[in-house]
């Protein structure tokens, strides 16, 4: 029988004009990943009976997790680190789904780190800067027997990280830059520091307009540009956020 999935989708900011004026919010560019996802897992034994979209930057209005199955945190240009009052009651919001509500939480680049921060690991600024483009992560032995290979190969946009693994939960892989690229804990916790829902377009549009606005100068820029349109393991991601969520809710 098939289950009939209710998704919150926490948008923890809104895309630069060029990336919503063709796709719409983080909340839309999610939806179509998961059921490119779901379209590849035929078998998967569940639905996508609602995606709802919650923009919670500044808002403290947040879906009541009795009402949804599983939730999905997008990435942001916010600092997980921050202690603004939003990023603070998303953290403990995201603590309670997970400890008191028991529900599985996704979560992608600002997302992952806002799950180690509210399971009580330290997030902050990494050691060796920004890592952007389409680069290569090794596995661990536990990212190997899930994903079913050694390596991953997905866009990235981030200079915080994840500095410490949470109890409870195993790393996915590491890469130069980044030691920590994704959570995992049985039915409750999927989470990657790369951005599964980058396509060739977002990543080009992110690296114009943090060259012309001084974040990234030439060389960091040439180099990301250089990498934008290689291959990567997105859309396979997506059939893995659907493997967890089917297992999450069985």
């Amino acid at each position: 029988m098939t289950r009939a999935l209710r998704i919150a989708v926490l948008e923890c900011d809104t895309p630069i004009p060029p990336v919503t004026e063709r796709l719409g919010g983080y909340g839309e560019i999610f939806e179509r990943l998961l059921k490119k996802g779901l379209e590849a897992s035929p078998d998967s034994g569940v639905e996508l009976a609602e995606i709802s979209k919650w923009h919670v930057v500044d808002n403290p209005v947040y879906p009541d997790p009795n009402k949804y199955d599983a939730f999905l945190l997008s990435g942001s240009k916010h600092d997980s680190f921050s202690d603004d009052p939003w990023i603070l009651s998303l953290t403990e919001y995201v603590r309670g789904v997970l400890e008191q509500h028991k529900k599985p939480v996704v979560g992608i680049c600002f997302g992952h780190q806002i799950i180690a921060r509210a399971l009580g690991a330290r997030v902050g600024r990494g050691d060796h800067g920004w890592e952007i483009s389409v680069d290569e992560i090794n596995l661990t032995d536990t990212g190997k027997r899930i994903f079913g290979k050694d390596k991953l190969y997905l866009q990235q946009m981030h200079r915080d990280v994840v500095h410490e693994v949470p109890k409870g939960c195993v790393n996915l892989g590491s890469s130069p830059r980044c030691e920590i690229q994704g959570l995992y804990q049985p039915q409750r916790i999927w989470s990657v520091q790369a951005h599964p829902e980058f396509t060739e377009f977002i990543m080009s549009q992110v690296l114009q307009a943090r060259h012309q606005s001084g974040v990234f100068n030439d060389e960091l820029y040439q180099d990301g540009a250089s990498r934008a349109g290689k291959h990567h393991d997105g859309e396979f991601l997506a059939t893995e956020i659907i493997k967890f969520l089917a297992e999450a809710t069985s």
